[in-house]
């Protein structure tokens, strides 16, 4: 049975537009079967099963996780092929073969030589079945070794000697969420597959078999030409979309499928503000459009349809409470929206502002609450 979001939702609330999200999938799945690759979508961002269902390509996996209770949460519920996409620290070695024991088929990734000798013994010759991925560094963002670099190899030999197959390469360029236009996308994509390919060239040559080569990140999957020599496309994002995506043009606001249901509960008119019962507990303290051309403060407001209300956002954000206005600049004159009205506002992160909340009100195209989808958090 449907309910209206208005006078029956308590707020602040997680509302997740299931028509957007639906579209959002289906874009990525016609991008993947065009690229010709397999698809290893990344969970981190819904943190959901019924999500999660809705976007891996079989009950069994793949999926890409960033934290272990991801891998025990959806290995629990029938999910075998798991990539833990964080360079392994040796205190969750345990977690990772307690998983593999009860029927996971885990993938792990270092890249390090210290790593590398540390797993090996861990691993014992190989026989766990536990995956070894080589983390590269395709754009200097963050972790990974560079492609071109001796280390590349040093690293695979010291896998080597501990029995362990090299299990393949992987990357995610993360700095692709710093483009500012279509053709710096497409290069930022291109950049990380000839990256990827590289390195798996060189660990060939050196003799290591290295069949998995793994791209990854939601601006440079949707802009990718083509992915010749990639096995794999990993992305998550996309699921929802947020302003940080808008922003640098991979999507329409109006793609933009999470949003916090939220109440007017005062004024400062002097001031030109609203009050919101949605602060950053609420929103996340992520700032992700600040260094973008449009910044969106804490988050977009919206109608109850998820149409922006012209240039209102949230400028400033307490523990509870968010400080509605006009973007600076774009005029004093406030809206007068009375004390009990309710807003959606689009966030700048959909990953941080969804790990505010513990579920999902799932809403129709008309804005009825159609269902309640449990999400979780933490490590």
């Amino acid at each position: 049975m449907t309910r209206a979001i208005t006078t029956t939702l308590e707020t602040p609330a997680l509302l997740l537009d299931e028509a957007r999200m639906e579209r959002n999938i289906e874009r990525m799945r016609r991008q993947v079967q065009r690229l010709g690759v397999a698809f290893r979508p990344h969970v981190k961002t819904c943190k959901c099963l019924d999500v999660a269902r809705r976007i891996m390509t079989s009950p069994e996996g793949p999926i890409t996780v960033s934290t272990l209770l991801e891998a025990d949460y959806f290995a629990e519920r029938g999910v075998k092929d798991i990539l833990y996409a964080v360079v392994i620290a040796p205190n969750k070695m345990d977690h990772v073969l307690a998983l593999q024991a009860r029927g996971a088929r885990m993938s792990i990734i270092l890249d390090s030589v210290e790593s590398a000798l540390g797993v090996g013994q861990r691993l014992a010759g190989g026989s766990s079945g536990v995956r070894v991925l080589i983390e590269v560094d395709s754009d200097g963002h963050r972790s990974g070794v560079k492609p071109d670099s001796p280390d590349l190899l040093a690293v695979a030999r010291a896998l080597a000697e501990g029995g362990v197959e090299v299990g393949g390469v992987m990357t995610h360029a993360g700095a692709s969420y710093e483009c500012r236009s279509p053709e710096a996308l497409r290069a930022m994509a291109e950049q990380e597959r000839a990256a990827v390919v590289l390195a798996a060239q060189r660990l060939r040559g050196a003799g290591f078999a290295c069949p998995v080569v793994s791209v990854g990140s939601t601006p440079t999957a949707l802009f990718a030409q083509h992915l010749e020599g990639v096995t794999e496309l990993r992305a998550g994002v996309y699921v929802f979309f947020d302003l940080v995506m808008a922003g640098i043009g991979v999507c329409a606001v109006d793609d933009i499928a999470l949003s916090v249901l939220a109440t007017v509960i005062g004024h400062q008119r002097e001031k030109g503000w609203t009050l919101l019962d949605a602060g950053w507990m609420a929103m996340s303290r992520d700032r992700g459009t600040a260094g973008q051309p449009v910044d969106q403060g804490y988050g977009l407001v919206c109608d109850l349809e998820g149409r922006p209300l012209g240039d209102y956002i949230l400028v400033g954000a307490n523990q509870e409470h968010g400080i509605m206005a006009r973007r600076s600049g774009a005029g004093s004159d406030p809206l007068e929206l009375p004390v009990g009205r309710q807003v959606r506002i689009f966030p700048n992160h959909a990953c941080s502002t969804a790990a505010q909340f513990g579920a999902y009100e799932v809403v129709d195209a008309k804005g009825q609450v159609k269902g309640r989808w449990q999400r979780f958090n933490g490590w």
